[in-house]
């Protein structure tokens, strides 16, 4: 029989992208006059118990006595919360409708927030494990439960073996006390989340260090939005591009490099580049980029970019032909729309094709050269492996033809071999 398995999820700073209770404080402590210095002493009391310098449980007490936070404080913070969804989490709600009987969020954090915003992604409440807040009639909080081990130092580990639990456990988390359920050995791997913040002593510890949950569920082998995660997708900047530009792509999920000019080391596994107004890629250097997938720039690229070559390698370009030197997020903006989307609207070298991304589809791009007879094998390849088409969309130009399939059935890798060797095929990819 089949073990079973169990993902075991933090909350604060790894399901949302900030820590609940500072946000709280900010929303309670809004016309305090000393509010930025109680800030930064919730903040200071939150760091040192993610980092293990100061036990969990006087931690928690110490920052719910500053709050001064009511009901309606709260109701304020849900709303906040919804809103601060971490991105990865957020576009994988399908995986957690499909897996709602094995994933587990087990927080320090409270039920009364962290319950409305995990239930929106298919979380059964039965499997939320949180503090919960003491109020008096006015709805004041005022105390916290100190009977739930989770109040306490190492709580999680002592509430994981309540639960005894009969599988395989993976912790995926952010902070010392999501170490310490693989330090207890109650999980397999501990999954160290670094898409909010990332902790130095945590990293260290961590079997693996996984920047989004994409990546998660990539070296896993589970259902995932996309095919391959955008931390693992390679993009350098060249030359002095404007930070926006840059903060535009980082934030994301690429994995960025800002380098002065194109370093050899990073030519086999470009998957994209941006350049500044006034650099070049030499052509030879371009041949070699075997990753690429598309190039920006910031500029116009006539002289410093060689369009054709790009269709050739069917590479996408992007650039501005007035050249307007303040446009920094024109150009980012098109290259993260191709990589999502495989939308070319406004690119230089390609046909132009915009359309939106369908839900619970796959879509499969094939880039080939403009020959009669493609569209046919192509479709003849989906047959063959009994292939529902949702949708198909195909744009040429004299030299190349762009087709975009959508595909709501699960396909094996024997598929991709099949496209890619139809005679004239220039690139082919799965974009989720």
């Amino acid at each position: 029989m089949k073990q079973r398995n169990f993902y075991i999820i933090d909350f604060d700073s790894t399901f949302t992208q900030v820590e609940a209770l500072d946000e709280l404080a900010r929303i309670s402590l809004k016309n305090h006059p000393d509010r930025e210095a109680i800030f930064q002493k919730i903040e200071e009391y939150t760091n040192m118990a993610m980092e293990g310098r100061l036990s969990f449980g006087e931690s928690l007490s110490q920052r719910v006595k500053l709050l001064e936070a009511n009901e309606d404080h709260l109701k304020q913070l849900i709303t906040r919360l919804k809103k601060k969804v971490s991105a990865s989490f957020s576009r994988n709600a399908e995986f957690f409708r499909k897996h709602a009987d094995e994933v587990l969020i087990v927080s320090g954090g409270f039920k009364e927030f962290i319950t409305p915003v995990v239930s929106r992604y298919h979380i059964r409440k039965e499997n939320i494990y949180a503090n919960t807040f003491v109020t008096n009639g006015d709805g004041q909080i005022i105390d916290y439960d100190h009977a739930n081990p989770l109040s306490e130092e190492g709580g999680k580990v002592k509430l994981m073996q309540q639960l005894d639990l009969k599988g395989d456990l993976y912790g995926i988390g952010d902070g010392y006390s999501d170490f310490q359920l693989r330090e207890s050995g109650l999980i397999k791997k501990f999954y160290a989340f670094t898409e909010n913040i990332s902790r130095a002593n945590i990293i260290e510890k961590a079997d693996h260090v996984t920047p989004s949950f994409d990546e998660f569920l990539y070296v896993n082998n589970l259902p995932r939005a996309i095919s391959y995660p955008k931390n693992r997708i390679l993009c350098l900047v060249l030359g002095d591009a404007d930070p926006l530009s840059i903060e535009l792509l980082k934030k994301d999920g690429f994995s960025i490099r800002h380098k002065p000019t194109f370093e050899e080391k990073y030519v086999a596994d470009v998957h994209m580049i941006l350049l500044a107004n006034g650099e070049k890629i030499d052509p030879e250097t371009l041949k070699r980029a075997v990753k690429l997938k598309t190039v920006g720039y910031l500029g116009n690229a006539r002289n410093r970019v060689d369009a054709a070559l790009c269709v050739q390698q069917g590479v996408v370009l992007f650039d501005d032909p007035k050249g307007n030197p303040r446009n920094y997020t024109f150009i980012p903006k098109r290259m993260i729309d191709f990589m999502n989307t495989g939308t070319t609207y406004l690119s230089s070298n390609f046909p132009n094709l915009q359309l939106p991304r369908i839900e619970r589809s796959h879509r499969l791009i094939h880039i080939h050269k403009n020959v009669p007879g493609i569209m046919a094998k192509i479709n003849t390849v989906f047959a063959k492996h009994d292939i529902n088409i949702v949708g198909q969309f195909l744009m040429t130009n004299p030299e190349i033809g762009y087709v975009i399939t959508d595909i709501n059935t699960q396909y094996d890798k024997q598929l991709f071999k099949s496209l890619k060797k139809i005679e004239h095929t220039i690139k082919f990819r799965v974009l989720y």
